[in-house]
């Protein structure tokens, strides 16, 4: 592990199948790195260390980087990826600037989807 810097926090919502699958195989990729990992569904304070409201957790994933700077959503990934030794790749790629401008794009609208689908199906 890299003491030397902050750890990256991912805040995420494991009511969320879809969700939780996903954070699941992040995790299994990235052991060893400096990830602390943040169930906001087993403890909901933990919003309150990004400034957020539960339901903006529930809909998009929130990184805070080394620098304890805050990224939603499909930035949220990019950070993720960039720490992630077998995917720094897929932050270099789909960082780029028209292709990350869709990814953004294709990350909204899937995750108010799978939001409005969670909460139709009770899973809070």
């Amino acid at each position: 592990m890299d003491r030397g810097r902050n750890l990256i926090k991912v805040y995420y919502n494991s009511a969320c199948p879809v969700c939780k699958a996903g954070i699941e195989s992040q995790k299994s990729k990235m052991e060893g790195c400096s990830i602390e990992w943040k169930d906001i569904h087993s403890n909901p304070r933990l919003v309150t260390e990004i400034n957020s409201e539960i339901e903006q957790v529930r809909e998009r994933l929130h990184v805070v980087d080394e620098h304890d700077q805050i990224y939603i959503g499909f930035d949220a990934f990019l950070i993720i990826w960039r720490h992630s030794p077998s995917e720094k790749w897929k932050a270099t790629l789909l960082g780029l600037p028209i292709i990350k401008q869709l990814g953004r794009i294709a990350y909204n609208q899937f995750a108010v989807m799978l939001y409005k689908w969670n909460k139709a199906k009770k899973h809070w």
